[in-house]
């Protein structure tokens, strides 16, 4: 799986938001928290507003909150919010590609590797990161050392 630095930089700012309880972010603050470009996240917050997962006030009083409670919103929310469907074929939902002949059984492969990617990432809510509360299955997955191996 390859994440992007825009699917990064989203959640990276949502977490800044879940961990100010509530508090109204201002964009430039958010950026500098985390080390984001302050043009780039500008794009990156009005994906993130389409999708409902901030909103956002303009004024000296304004900025930017969390649209729903972080407990309540998962790293696949946020991904999805920026960059569409988790995992794609050529442009295609892996359910929708079809191959011949003996690559045909290729189109399963490509729904396990959806299926694992949903099973952690709608696991985990920017709640559980934010209060470094990870669920066990990501323990689980990362104690075996195969998942430090580079391959």
């Amino acid at each position: 799986m390859h994440i992007t630095a825009k699917a990064d930089y989203a959640v990276r700012t949502l977490l800044e938001l879940a961990a100010a309880g509530g508090v109204v972010g201002k964009a430039e603050a958010l950026a500098t928290a985390q080390n984001i470009p302050h043009k780039f996240l500008e794009s990156v917050l009005a994906d993130l507003r389409r999708a409902d997962l901030v909103r956002s006030r303009r004024g000296p009083d304004g900025g930017y909150w969390l649209a729903r409670p972080p407990a309540e919103i998962s790293v696949a929310d946020v991904i999805r919010s920026v960059e569409g469907p988790l995992a794609s074929v050529r442009g295609q939902r892996p359910e929708d590609v079809d191959y011949p002949g003996p690559a045909e059984p290729l189109r399963l492969v490509w729904l396990a590797v959806r299926s694992n990617m949903r099973a952690v990432l709608e696991a985990v809510s920017l709640a559980e990161i934010a209060d470094d509360d990870l669920p066990s299955l990501i323990f689980d997955l990362t104690s075996d050392p195969a998942a430090w191996a580079r391959r």
